[in-house]
């Protein structure tokens, strides 16, 4: 069966390199910035399933992003999915990664390079408001979404990320000192993806940490939560 590669641009670089050359019949990178709706996440990533012709190993790059996933469609292919909430789950290298930082550190707003890039920041989204509503109701909103976070933690897959998105990241760190967040960075692992690469080479194996739906599917939210 043909493999297709349907993934957030954040793993482009991690997905070619870790699928054998020639394995993949055709990568589809969406850019980082549907995650801002999660409707126009859901309607790209549905109309590029969709316009596949031939029945496909669908492979997605994502996790369940904001419900973005939700209600995805196998149509006549086969998906295979991450079971994760988001990228930052994929980005450490596990499920069991994102839970022990959950656990630790509750109050965490995540950073990646996906956000700085697309603008999904408190920094960002407070500009915007600036722009729109004014310096004092910007304030008044910016500060009733992230007054709880005390931790700011950058997460990139390798050190070239977390060196180049620095600067951008301690950027939003200095605005974050507003509520008192402390600016971390955490080096990620790209053992999620590999797992992810294995399952759809593996024909029929199955994984808990991964979704496999079969045609004539539905992706839904329940099938990402765990007991």
């Amino acid at each position: 069966m043909p493999i297709i590669v349907i993934a957030c641009s954040v793993f482009q670089s991690l997905l070619q390199q870790a699928f054998p050359p020639a394995v993949v019949k055709g990568f589809h990178f969406l850019d980082y910035g549907l995650h801002r709706v999660s409707s126009n996440l859901t309607r790209t990533i549905q109309e590029t399933i969709d316009a596949i012709p031939e029945p496909s190993l669908v492979v997605l790059g994502y996790g369940l992003c904001g419900n973005g996933l939700n209600g995805i469609q196998a149509g006549k292919h086969n998906l295979l999915i991450p079971r994760a909430d988001d990228c930052i789950a994929i980005l450490l290298g596990s499920y069991e990664k994102y839970q022990e930082e959950f656990h630790s550190e509750p109050g965490t707003y995540y950073l990646t390079k996906g956000w700085l890039e697309s603008g999904s920041n408190p920094l960002s989204e407070f500009l915007e408001y600036q722009k729109k509503y004014g310096t004092r109701k910007a304030e008044f909103l910016i500060d009733s979404l992230y007054h709880n976070y005390h931790r700011l933690a950058f997460v990139a897959h390798d050190r070239a990320d977390l060196d180049q998105y620095r600067p951008q990241a301690q950027e939003v760190a200095r605005f974050c000192a507003r509520w008192g967040m402390r600016y971390e960075e955490i080096l990620g692992s790209t053992a999620y993806l590999a797992r992810l690469v294995d399952l759809a080479l593996a024909s029929g194996h199955s994984d808990d940490g991964f979704l496999r739906i079969p045609p004539g599917g539905t992706l839904r939210q329940e099938l990402f939560l765990r007991y």
